[in-house]
């Protein structure tokens, strides 16, 4: 069983900072990849960060030049630095990976519990 656990959202005023954090834990042979999602009420689902095991990175224009996802690939663990931050950003933000438990077996898509990010004055 593998499990996404994201933490370090909260309250945060129009033009700063967060970082969130995601851990994958479980039965774990290799993560590829991993990614970052938001959703606002009303709203669809936003895929806007992705990162490979290799290290490359896409954004969705929305945050490209203020968010930037990393990962620690020994802890099985993805980041978000959100910079800026704008008031309509704020949503339930949501890592999800392809994992692969076991060599040779297909991978298998995981999401986390979400963490709510509210930005507001």
């Amino acid at each position: 069983h593998v499990q996404l656990v994201e933490s370090g959202g909260g309250l945060v005023q129009p033009g700063g900072s967060l970082r969130l954090a995601c851990a994958a834990s479980g039965i774990i042979f290799r993560i590829n990849p991993m990614c970052w999602s938001r959703q606002a009420p009303g709203k669809e689902r936003e895929l806007f960060a992705i990162m490979t095991s290799g290290g490359s990175t896409n954004y969705a224009d929305s945050v490209k030049g203020r968010f930037t996802i990393s990962r620690d690939n020994a802890e099985n663990t993805v980041y978000l630095q959100m910079d800026s931050l704008k008031p309509e950003e704020a949503a339930v933000y949501y890592c999800n990976a392809e994992v692969r438990r076991l060599l040779r077996q297909r991978t298998y898509p995981y999401w986390g519990q979400g963490t709510q990010v509210t930005v507001s004055s």
